[in-house]
């Protein structure tokens, strides 16, 4: 029987430890990778630059919704309603830049930018309200972000009377159908806001204070940081790029659709605990986001092309937020 000194069973220790933190740290990436080799090993068309271009392309939207959920998560929130907002916004957005009489506003068809903005600020506002709820009138984030979920459902109705908002501009339209060197737009729209959203979560101060938020409010607070501005700021900026990606949707499509957005929500926050964003708050990074939500992508994609039925997919998805969950909660316990 071989004795095991106090200098190798701290080796050994150490060398577990290093694995553990390897694996915590690029799992997420290591798991896409072995994804990606499966797949392009089960079927010969995964890898194709057209199929790639689509993977992309159809992550886009939840990617963009991804990167604001994150923030909400970061401080120990949740942002139900960005499905919802995805159908305002685009309706909003569209009904400014479609060349339909019954649909326009009164002097439309407006240029993109207009519409653009319009969709973004009317993103923000709902996102702000339900931030303003939760941080004013500490109504728990699940309960405010629920009632944003039917409310701005309603209001898409309302809006729009029920029905899709058609014929868009070229101009506008060019967000969701055009490209640059060959790169869909969609992709360019989504890799703009993940360089955004990193720069500001690692070389900024209201980043450092957003972690801050959430790793400890009360530690924040004696600090002096504004607990409650920072909830506000980050829930406007999760209905903000909400928008983004619902008048991504509606240019792809061509027109402002109703039922647009829903289920949205439930992608994005899967794409941002798969990749290792805490649901206690203060940990987590944008990076891992953007895997996370490339995995799901790279899944159903994969999924779709060995003829699996679309029943199976949400499954599947469903055990891997479940297994994200626990992970997180076995890192929190130790």
């Amino acid at each position: 029987m071989k004795i095991v000194t106090p200098a190798e069973g701290q080796e050994n220790l150490s060398v577990k430890v290093r694995m553990i933190q390897f694996t915590q740290q690029y799992g997420i990436f290591l798991a896409l990778v072995a994804c990606c080799v499966f797949l392009a090993f089960a079927n010969e068309y995964f890898l194709t630059t057209r199929n790639v271009l689509n993977i992309l392309r159809q992550t886009s939207i939840n990617g963009i919704l991804a990167i604001g959920m994150t923030f909400v998560i970061l401080t120990r929130g949740i942002d139900l309603s960005v499905g919802s907002i995805v159908a305002f916004t685009g309706v909003v957005a569209a009904s400014l830049a479609t060349t339909s009489s019954s649909a326009m506003v009164a002097g439309g068809p407006y240029p993109a930018i207009i519409a653009i903005m319009a969709g973004i600020s009317v993103g923000m506002i709902c996102g702000g309200i339900s931030g303003l709820v939760v941080s004013r009138f500490h109504v728990p984030a699940f309960v405010a972000t629920l009632g944003m979920l039917s409310a701005a459902r309603g209001l898409t109705l309302i809006y729009a009377g029920g029905k899709p908002v058609p014929a868009l501009t070229p101009e506008f339209r060019w967000i969701g159908t055009g490209n640059i060197l060959g790169i869909p737009m969609p992709v360019v729209i989504l890799v703009i806001v993940f360089a955004i959203a990193w720069w500001v979560l690692n070389f900024s101060r209201f980043g450092r204070y957003v972690y801050a938020a959430g790793g400890n409010p009360h530690a924040a607070k004696v600090s002096g940081i504004n607990v409650g501005k920072i909830q506000f700021i980050v829930y406007a900026i999760s209905g903000g790029l909400a928008a983004v990606g619902g008048m991504v949707l509606a240019a792809r499509t061509g027109s402002g659709l109703t039922q647009a957005g829903i289920a949205y929500e439930l992608d994005a926050i899967a794409a941002v605990v798969i990749g290792g964003t805490s649901l206690s708050g203060g940990v987590g990074r944008i990076t891992g986001t953007l895997i996370g939500a490339l995995l799901i992508g790279v899944m159903n994609n994969g999924l779709d092309l060995m003829g699996v039925e679309s029943y199976y997919q949400q499954v599947i998805k469903g055990m891997l937020i479940v297994a994200a969950v626990m992970l997180d909660q076995s890192k929190n316990k130790h």
